[in-house]
C-alpha cells in the first residue's frame, strides 16, 4: 500500500525516497496511543505514522517502584526489549506467575495473557522498546484481579537451555 504525499513522483527512484525507509527521531515518538495506569507509551512505528501493516512498535517507560494496571494485549504477541532498569513480570488468571529482566535481555508475551509490569529499580526509571505482531496498538485493562500473595518464580528456558 502505498502512503499519500502531496507530490506525484517523475521517476521510479522519487517513490522510494518517500515510501522507503523511515527514521523516526526518538524525540518525535508519539504519545497519542492506548495506555494502561503505571506506565507510559510511545508509538514510534503504527500504521498512521509510517503505513506500517504487520507490526508496531514504540517505548515504554515505568517510574521507580511503580507497577501497571493487568491487561492483555488481546490476539498480538508482544515483544519487550529492556534499555534501562529491572523489569518483574508478572502474569497469570491472578498475577501467580513471576520472572524479571535486566538490560539487553528480552522479555515475549503470548495473545491473551494478562499480565503486569513492575519497575523493580527504587531509584531508576524502567525504559523499554516494545514491538506487537499488529499495526494496531491493541491494550485491554484489566479490574478486579486479586493478585496473589506471593507468586511463582518462573525461570525463562527453552528445550536447549538448562535452568540457572
Amino acid at each position: 500500500m502505498a502512503m499519500a504525499h502531496d507530490h506525484e513522483p517523475h521517476e521510479a527512484s522519487d517513490r522510494w525516497k518517500y515510501d522507503g525507509v523511515r527514521v523516526i527521531k526518538g524525540d518525535q515518538l508519539d504519545p497519542n496511543t492506548a495506555q494502561t495506569p503505571g506506565m507510559f507509551r510511545q508509538a514510534a512505528i503504527n500504521h498512521a505514522r509510517v503505513g506500517a501493516q504487520k507490526i508496531w512498535a514504540g517505548t515504554v517507560s515505568i517510574e521507580p517502584d511503580a507497577k501497571t494496571g493487568v491487561h492483555h494485549h488481546g490476539a498480538l504477541e508482544s515483544v519487550i526489549y529492556v534499555v534501562k532498569g529491572r523489569a518483574r513480570m508478572r502474569w497469570g488468571e491472578r498475577l501467580e506467575f513471576v520472572a524479571e529482566a535486566g538490560p539487553g535481555d528480552f522479555i515475549f508475551v503470548p495473545p491473551y495473557v494478562p499480565h503486569q509490569e513492575i519497575n523493580a529499580d527504587p531509584d531508576q526509571t524502567l525504559e523499554c522498546v516494545l514491538v506487537r505482531s499488529d499495526n494496531e496498538a491493541v491494550v485491554v485493562n484489566i479490574a478486579n484481579v486479586e493478585p496473589v500473595e506471593k507468586p511463582e518464580e518462573v525461570y525463562w528456558v527453552d528445550p536447549i537451555h538448562r535452568r540457572p
